[in-house]
């Protein structure tokens, strides 16, 4: 596991660096002609007041002696944000991590009932690895599941074809599942449960081998979602998610619709339908 982590890093390192350009970093070339897409690695190294032969061996994961300095130099430098910083952190120091618990998810049933109960807004609940652990029955219906299945919703995004339709973003919303897997990723350590759900996704869909192979970090806590429901047509949803409190890596999201506005008169159709 832990080289596998050292090639993470690595990875991550330098599809950031990739994706950066000397003119945004304001780094000279001189007009010398430039062999790799992004910044190189003596780029990255001087903007972060490191040398080069210390950034590359932190880019082969030899990090177990980063600083807190030398890591906001690096974060700094490669202009990532604060799910990347997080990301980051997360493989550097894996060892400062708590690492959460790889056994089954249990929902306490205090939580479902909460959940449950929501009657004005789609919530359902999301377990550490993208599973469905629950939800209300507008949460399912809005998703177009049934409400005594519990697939993974990052499988469920990228290998049902319905979601396509569902979504009319869905390369975006298949952009947000993958990141989203991915600061999972730094939690879940040892994982052998979400290792294995990665290898079928990468196997199964080429669109997320591709995505993956971006390195996208992203926690999305909220966002604004459109739907093109089968049922009842285009909904714009503003969607919350909230980490359970006891940080079990468990989500609850809340996806509801400016009230009296057209979406909001579709959800409440589509409710009235399905109940």
């Amino acid at each position: 596991m832990s080289e596998q982590r050292n090639t993470e890093l690595g990875d991550f390192l330098r599809s950031r660096r990739a994706a950066l350009t000397p003119t945004e970093t304001g780094v000279p070339t001189y007009g010398t002609a430039r062999r790799v897409p992004g910044l190189r690695r003596e780029e990255v190294a001087q903007l972060a007041g490191v040398s080069v032969n210390y950034y590359t061996r932190i880019e082969q994961g030899e990090s177990h002696q980063m600083s807190d300095s030398v890591m906001e130099a690096i974060a700094n430098a490669l202009r990532l944000d604060e799910s990347e910083r997080m990301h980051l952190l997360r493989l550097a120091w894996p060892a400062q991590v708590m690492r959460r618990e790889a056994g089954p998810e249990m929902v306490r049933d205090t939580v479902l009932a909460l959940v449950e109960s929501n009657i004005d807004q789609a919530a359902i609940i999301v377990g550490r690895r993208t599973d469905l652990l629950g939800g209300n029955r507008l949460g399912f219906a809005l998703l177009g599941i049934d409400r005594d299945a519990r697939p993974n919703l990052t499988k469920h995004m990228f290998l049902e074809p319905t979601m396509r339709d569902l979504m009319p973003d869905w390369e975006a919303q298949a952009r947000n599942a993958a990141s989203y897997l991915r600061m999972a990723t730094g939690e879940l350590t040892d994982d052998p449960k979400l290792a294995e759900l990665i290898g079928d996704l990468s196997i199964h869909s080429a669109e997320f081998a591709r995505i993956w192979a971006a390195h996208p970090v992203a926690e999305c806590l909220h966002a604004v979602r459109e739907y093109d429901h089968p049922l009842v047509g285009r909904m714009t949803l503003n969607e919350e998610s909230l980490r359970m409190p006891d940080d079990s890596g468990q989500r609850i999201i809340f996806s509801g619709a400016a009230p009296g506005s057209p979406s909001a008169e579709r959800l409440k159709l589509l409710d009235s339908l399905v109940s």
